[in-house]
């Protein structure tokens, strides 16, 4: 591998490299000993890689996508096209993981946009269908995987889960709807016919699996089980979804469980957050988001926390805003530069106003609801 290749590689996986950095630089502070291996979850590290792995299996038989065109076809114009594109990223989310939603869903949001000559709207589009995933994923504990990791750690009784996530959930969908309605014209559209054709098979297999995969998330099923069943049905239907799995994901949760474990072993730093997060858990996570991203906040600051519920709200309202408060929103700006070169600064300032208007709205409405004083 020559510089160039090792350059590109650290910059398409720049978030693993820096919870890698950050977790090698901390056991100089804290040396690797017996307490090491309370650090990973494992629980949570096999429910995501499930997950991950059918997913992916579905993907690759166009099953998400061949279901999304569809609604979209009944769309008549502009405006209900670009509410499917984004109600459609917005429920995705909440089942398939809001990484997996966008890398499914932002490649149709460019074919209708783009084969119906509506570029105008493409900014925009994307924007939302961002927001939309990153919020969405907020409903279910395996929609955003900060959640599967609180989900799992402070173990949270799904009723008290829902309950906690439900508002700022709903008020998402009014903004969503507001701002498609206002920004978007009714112009008549009408996308191109095209033939997709299922494997039912497969189809009906890979969708068993995705329920398994839901029921162990929800503890029904211990976890171990999934990681018997799951890798073994694929390695013998769909290699390649093994393959494709994001395990830059999985390792950066690794190398964040080392740093967070030391971090919350070091006396002084144990006693800032505590204290910062005394003052406004929901607040403090949602702007550490900003700064270090939404998986490692909520696995640093869940050390120095018993208040999962302000937490949780705050790690999920804390993917918008910039473009480093989730992965998610690098993979919708990596994307709408690829088709749209040399609009890169207008995409970053229309992407600023809209997420960070949500993240205000957002806090506001969860502060007035009783979250976050």
């Amino acid at each position: 591998m020559n510089h160039l290749s090792i350059g590109k590689w650290i910059r398409s996986n720049a978030v693993l490299c820096i919870a890698f950095a950050a977790a090698l630089i901390t056991t100089l502070i804290v040396p690797p000993d017996g307490q090491y291996i309370g650090y990973f979850d494992f629980r949570t590290l096999t429910c995501l890689f499930c997950v991950l792995a059918v997913v992916c299996a579905l993907k690759n038989i166009r099953f998400f996508y061949m279901l999304a065109r569809k609604i979209v076809q009944y769309c008549k114009n502009t405006r209900l096209a670009v509410l499917a594109l984004v109600y459609i990223t917005f429920i995705g989310s909440m089942l398939i993981a809001n990484d997996m939603a966008l890398l499914t869903f932002l490649p149709l949001g460019y074919l209708v946009l783009s084969s119906t000559n509506k570029h105008h709207y493409m900014a925009f589009t994307f924007i939302m269908q961002n927001i939309a995933a990153n919020l969405g994923g907020m409903l279910t504990p395996f929609g955003n995987p900060q959640n599967l990791y609180l989900y799992s750690k402070y173990e949270i009784p799904d009723a008290e889960f829902l309950g906690i996530m439900a508002p700022p959930c709903v008020f998402s969908v009014v903004l969503i709807t507001v701002c498609c309605v206002v920004f978007v014209r009714a112009e008549p559209l009408l996308l191109p016919e095209a033939m997709i054709v299922l494997d039912r098979r497969r189809t009906v297999l890979y969708l068993a699996l995705f329920a398994l995969s839901i029921v162990i998330v929800f503890r029904s099923i211990p976890y171990w089980v999934g990681l018997i069943i799951i890798p073994t049905v694929l390695m013998l239907t769909d290699r390649k979804a093994l393959k494709a799995v994001d395990y830059g994901l999985l390792f950066t949760f690794v190398f964040f469980f080392i740093f967070a474990g030391n971090m919350a072993r070091i006396e002084a730093v144990r006693e800032v957050f505590s204290a910062l997060l005394a003052q406004n858990t929901m607040v403090f996570s949602a702007l550490s988001c900003q700064v270090i991203s939404n998986v490692p906040s909520a696995i640093l600051l869940s050390q120095f926390t018993d208040n999962y519920a302000d937490l949780l709200l705050g790690v999920n309202i804390g993917g918008v805003g910039t473009l480093i408060a989730s992965l998610a929103s690098l993979i919708t700006f990596r994307e709408y530069i690829k088709h749209n070169p040399g609009k890169t600064w207008r995409y970053i300032l229309k992407f600023s106003a809209f997420n960070f208007g949500f993240l205000i709205a957002l806090l506001s409405f969860m502060t007035v609801w009783g979250y976050g004083v």
